[in-house]
């Protein structure tokens, strides 16, 4: 690599800046989706500016049954990846680097949010995320950080954090990377067999189909709104010729959850089809989230929205989300 490789804090500290500083956090096993990210970056820092990438596979992230010691390091791929993409500098320190007493004594909590769905899954994972990034945050000193929305909770954490914590950096989030089959970037994608990957691809096709769900039910309520005030919902639906969507529209009135409700089954509909192949899709959760605080949308939702599906297929465990926005009659 031509860019400069450094693995110290003094190494860090004594590269030339001019311009607004851009950092790119990572664990390495770089891929599209880490490119995406230097990419915007470079964007975002102009022509002027400078872009650094870390590599540091954090050990505070890592329960006790996770797999630490089986997550790849492939530095020397990573670096041409990071250069392709328009790095400056790639920061790749030792773990007593980065913690130079051991395991640091006094962490960030993550709070309340950070022991929801993610968090309830893996104890202590944000934690630890939120600790080594206010670590890099300090060491890197950069004007903006870029983070991708594939990791939601994350994202909406490390945004809490700089906010409550008044670091100097402003947070860009940047849109989920996926392949051609609709599959989210991951560094673990790499783990699933053919099979398992066919198995896998409902993720996606879980959150789209809520997606699909909550624009067929404002365009239905368009179309309602449109016929005379005198006619019930339904029965407007009905001489539309949307029978099957009246008959949906009658069912979730029913079950009193509203469209909340109805885009949660619409997603969980595909995933316990899921879960019936060989190999079987293993649903940890799925959510329907505000991007705020990571509690569950409730019936009357209005704005902003996250929904997020987390599955093992096989021995990996993979996560998504959608962004999605509730208008004032959901």
């Amino acid at each position: 690599m031509n860019r400069p490789l450094l693995h110290t804090a003094e190494e860090l500290h004594g590269l030339p800046r001019a311009g607004r500083r851009a950092v790119v956090m990572t664990m390495g096993a770089l891929h599209e989706g880490h490119a995406t990210l230097i990419r915007t970056a470079r964007e975002q820092a102009g022509p002027g500016g400078q872009v650094v990438v870390t590599v540091f596979v954090n050990p505070l992230q890592f329960g006790a049954n996770e797999d630490l010691d089986r997550y790849p390091r492939t530095l020397d791929a990573d670096l041409r990846i990071a250069e392709g993409a328009g790095a400056d500098a790639v920061f790749a320190p030792a773990v007593d680097e980065v913690y130079p007493g051991g395991d640091p004594q006094v962490r960030i909590s993550a709070g309340p949010m950070g022991e929801r769905l993610e968090g309830a899954t893996r104890p202590g994972h944000f934690d630890g995320m939120l600790t080594v990034v206010a670590k890099l945050l300090h060491l890197t000193r950069p004007d903006l950080a870029l983070f991708g929305q594939k990791d939601a909770q994350q994202l909406a954490l490390i945004r809490r954090m700089v906010t409550d914590l008044n670091f100097p950096v402003e947070v860009v989030g940047v849109p989920t990377v996926r392949e051609e089959d609709g599959l989210a970037l991951s560094s673990r994608n790499r783990y699933l067999s053919p099979v398992e990957r066919h198995t896998a691809l409902a993720l996606s096709r879980a959150l789209f189909a809520g997606q699909d769900r909550l624009a067929a039910q404002a365009a239905l309520r368009a179309r309602a709104e449109a016929s005379p005030a005198s006619d019930e919902r339904a029965t407007a639906l009905a001489r539309l010729g949307e029978i099957r969507a009246s008959a949906d529209a009658h069912a979730v009135s029913a079950a009193g959850g509203g469209l909340p409700d109805a885009v949660r089954a619409a997603a969980l509909h595909v995933l316990e089809e899921a879960s019936r192949h060989e190999p079987p899709l293993v649903l940890d959760y799925l959510a329907l989230v505000d991007p705020q605080d990571f509690t569950e949308a409730g019936p009357g939702f209005t704005g902003q929205a996250v929904l997020a599906v987390a599955a093992k297929v096989g021995a990996t465990r993979l996560i998504d989300n959608i962004p999605l926005e509730f208008g004032a009659h959901s």
